[in-house]
């Protein structure tokens, strides 16, 4: 087998094949994170008198990915059941005899490993962040333009009372902001993980720290991240968390997706993707790509973080496979979630909307869409019961004689006085839905 059977390229995961997050969190990524780790600590002991600032240049000038080889590292890994054992072997190979001493010093294969996962997870969210706000936009723009562009509203499948697309949009836009506000919650209390061998920081003591908390600090500045209050080994807040909202993401833009496949069948048409993709054996298809790639996304998120909430019981100091198991699962979640955000944003900026359509299904029941305020609004001209009783039974004559309802009506003589054409247009009976989306546009 040639070397290139061993490549993760994507190449059965289109959905985030060739995305930003793709590339934030491959093999190359995670090492150069695992480096970063190991660098920023070293500089962390030096900035605290620790070390020599000049082992701390040498270790951060080593510490580049591509004088690695990320595959005998993977290979290597299977030794010691992770890859930060081999690596700060090599690391300490290439810092050289003199500063080769003060690579890793004090620390645990955990600290690396948990550091620089939080590393690539800040990184691939701020990915997650920027797309999110593209599709933040173009969903605002949809909704401000369709804000009166009525539609059937649809529960249990069916057809039930006129809203608005505008309404929908923001509905959708809402989520995303919801989406935003816990991935950059989560993104912004991402900690640094240093605790030595069993969580108490002995080994450090050891090397002169008097104050390890300052020790910590110091490497989480140096990485940009969270200092945590507890090494956190064995208590794996920040991973459920990453798991809760990269899960919630996934569930958001799922929804968007779903409405998105809903409204773009054939037989339906009201919307339809800016540029479908095409069939192997059908010439004619432009399918909905986007959105199945982020439905697709929505359906595995949930079960993956469901393996990451299971870690979450992790006994000792340092679990026995609770720990490992997180690792490929959180991989995945990122890039499912980078990629679900890179599609939802083409969709929502490339997304057609058929307002001639929508108004066109408003009038598939002959009426009856707007049964609900009629019963309201002649109430007090028929009496209650009479008003239902003549609405049931001019529901089934709709049906069976394929006449508009209004029509209906008028030859019923307590109602000649009244306005039914106005009375049973659907496009008049939106409620609030311009105001509920005036509303939801006001969030920023």
């Amino acid at each position: 087998m040639t070397s290139a059977g061993f490549d993760d390229t994507g190449l059965l995961a289109p959905g985030w094949a060739g995305s930003p997050a793709a590339s934030a969190t491959g093999d190359t990524a995670f090492l150069q994170a695992l480096l970063d780790a190991e660098a920023a600590l070293t500089r962390a002991q030096s900035a605290l008198d620790l070390t020599p600032s000049e082992a701390a240049a040498a270790v951060t000038e080593a510490a580049d990915a591509a004088r690695f080889d990320v595959r005998s590292l993977a290979e290597r890994a299977r030794a010691g059941g992770n890859p930060v054992i081999p690596l700060v072997a090599d690391l300490t190979k290439a810092v050289g005899e003199e500063y080769g001493p003060y690579v890793h010093r004090g620390a645990t294969s955990q600290d690396i490993m948990d550091t620089a996962t939080m590393l690539v997870a800040a990184r691939t969210l701020d990915l997650v962040l920027s797309d999110l706000g593209r599709t933040e936009r173009a969903l605002a723009r949809l909704a401000a333009d369709h804000r009166d562009t009525a539609m059937p509203g649809r529960t249990l499948t069916q057809h039930a009372v006129p809203t608005t697309f505008g309404l929908k949009a923001a509905g959708w836009r809402s989520l995303v902001l919801d989406t935003r506000d816990r991935v950059k919650a989560v993104r912004d209390s991402l900690p640094a993980q240093l605790g030595g061998a069993a969580g108490t920081l002995a080994a450090f003591t050891v090397y002169g720290a008097r104050d390890t908390r300052a020790l910590t600090a110091a490497y989480a500045h140096e990485l940009g991240l969270r200092e945590p209050l507890l090494p956190w080994h064995t208590l794996r807040t920040p991973i459920a968390d990453l798991a809760g909202c990269l899960a919630f993401a996934a569930g958001a833009l799922g929804k968007v997706a779903g409405d998105v496949l809903t409204l773009g069948r054939t037989e339906v048409a009201e919307v339809a993707e800016g540029s479908g993709g095409g069939s192997s054996a059908m010439p004619h298809k432009a399918n909905p790509v986007r959105s199945t790639l982020v439905a697709a996304a929505a359906r595995r998120a949930p079960q993956l973080a469901a393996t990451l909430y299971g870690s979450l019981a992790a006994e000792d100091e340092r679990p026995a496979g609770a720990w490992h198991a997180e690792w490929e699962p959180l991989r995945d979640l990122l890039r499912l979630v980078g990629g679900a955000a890179r599609d939802a944003a083409e969709l929502a900026e490339g997304l057609r909307v058929h307002a001639d359509v929508m108004r066109e299904h408003l009038d598939l029941t002959h009426g009856l869409i707007v049964s609900e305020r009629l019963s309201a609004e002649l109430a007090p001209v028929l009496g209650r019961t009479r008003a239902k009783a003549l609405l049931t039974e001019l529901a089934k004559r709709t049906y069976s004689e394929g006449r508009p309802l209004a029509e209906l009506l008028a030859e019923e003589p307590q109602l000649k006085d009244i306005d039914l054409a106005e009375l049973t247009d659907p496009a008049r009976y939106t409620g609030s839905a311009g105001a509920l989306t005036d509303r939801a546009l006001e969030r920023r």
